[in-house]
């Protein structure tokens, strides 16, 4: 893995949690974390391949903390991994509350790419 791209290919993007997106407990649904992680993923794979890449699969999202109305979330993805046409995206969901230093790890999960040509078919990562 060329650890120079994996840093320069680190994604974060930040945003508030507002009532629109909580379920009725006043959390995040869970839905619409997965499909921030998602979007993060991508842009991070993209960002290293520089090559058309689609999602493959999700493996083990953990869902250790709420994330309350009213907080700010920060996401973060990093590649972990790379293949012959695939990469690997750890995808850590980081929040924080508005008016307070207090940060923590409320979810993470591993998303896996695949790079692929105009006609949808997997190309090498590297070519």
């Amino acid at each position: 893995m060329n650890e120079s791209r994996i840093q320069q290919s680190e994604t974060r993007i930040f945003k508030a949690v507002f009532p629109n997106t909580t379920n009725h407990y006043d959390t995040l649904f869970g839905g619409t974390a997965m499909q921030l992680m998602d979007e993060v993923a991508f842009i991070t794979a993209t960002r290293y391949a520089r090559k058309r890449m689609v999602t493959v699969s999700s493996d083990k999202i953990d869902f250790k903390k709420p994330i309350p109305a009213g907080t700010i979330v920060e996401l973060i993805g990093r590649v972990t991994h790379t293949g012959n046409t695939s990469l690997q995206v750890l995808v850590e969901i980081f929040v924080e509350e508005m008016y307070s230093d207090e940060r923590y790890r409320a979810i993470s999960g591993t998303f896996t790419f695949v790079a692929i040509d105009e006609y949808k078919r997997p190309v090498p990562l590297e070519a």
